[in-house]
């Protein structure tokens, strides 16, 4: 079942809107930098960036406890996507998401090993060594996928169906998600909304971090308020912990967990709440 009409889909006990929190936990390959980072100036082809690979390392040093505390302390569970070689590099850090009741997906093994990049049988394997670090670490496969820059193969949405996924966050095609349907199964799209994303708005677009939550007012607004149009899709809230794990940033992060605590008609899910919810909503329009 594909929804693509408005009157179709509602959210559980009739709630007005959804708004998920998400966490990018990020890593990449040894001796990798992050391909962006707040310097405007590119260095020479072949060059290091050593300021753009320490900007990255922040992120499991400090910034993901930061995170973890604001999300606490407004009482709010996130799906973190993890890179899988932090099962490896941090593994008392990856227990303690699930031990404060978040969600950990898989995130690609590193963030420069994009699907869209890997042969098949080289993507297969992929999937296999990134589900199997976090499950072993975790003591269950990870339900969800998301791959780094949201970029997957053509063929990824099979491979994770085949592999036992319930949902995939690859998508930006719809407002709702959707169920897929692949020769080896089926998996759940769950969209990923971009308009309140901290990479973007600060690193890539220079905003200040205000920016983010003023949009946010705006998105959050729109739709709890958007009379005449149906039931809206819910709005995604992604920090990615060496960007949104800085002070004022989580500031921003908490200012915005601080709105949605205020509202009682908006339901609050990871995204694995949402492909289960999804899956009852198929289940019931057979």
């Amino acid at each position: 079942m594909n929804i693509t009409a408005m009157d179709k889909f509602r959210w559980p006990e009739d709630k007005r809107a959804a708004v998920v929190f998400n966490v990018a936990f990020e890593a990449w390959s040894e001796g990798v930098a992050s391909g962006i980072g707040p310097m405007g100036n590119p260095l020479p082809p072949g060059t290091l960036d050593t300021q753009a690979l320490s900007w990255g390392a922040y992120g499991a040093k400090r910034g993901i406890w930061r995170l973890i505390d604001v999300l606490d302390r407004h009482d709010l569970r996130a799906t973190v996507f993890t890179s899988a070689c932090l099962a490896e590099r941090a593994p008392d850090t990856v227990h303690a998401l699930v031990d404060a009741g978040h969600e950990v997906c898989c995130h690609g093994y590193a963030q420069d090993i994009l699907p869209v990049m890997l042969k098949e049988a080289e993507e297969r394997e992929h999937i296999k060594r990134c589900a199997g670090l976090l499950g072993d670490l975790l003591g269950e496969a990870p339900k969800g996928w998301v791959s780094p820059r949201g970029t997957p193969s053509l063929r990824t949405s099979a491979l994770l169906a085949e592999a036992g996924f319930l949902w995939h966050g690859d998508c930006f095609d719809d407002d709702f998600p959707y169920v897929e349907q692949h020769p080896d199964g089926s998996i759940v799209a769950v969209p990923l909304t971009t308009e309140v994303n901290d990479l973007p708005r600060y690193v890539r677009y220079g905003n200040s971090p205000q920016t983010m939550l003023a949009v946010f007012r705006d998105a959050f607004d729109l739709r709890l308020h958007a009379d005449g149009v149906g039931v809206q899709g819910h709005l995604d809230v992604l920090g990615h912990t060496h960007v949104s794990g800085r002070p004022l940033e989580a500031w921003v992060y908490g200012e915005i967990a601080k709105i949605v605590r205020e509202h009682d008609d908006v339901w609050l899910p990871t995204k694995g709440e949402i492909a289960e919810w999804t899956l009852q909503l198929a289940e019931e329009d057979k």
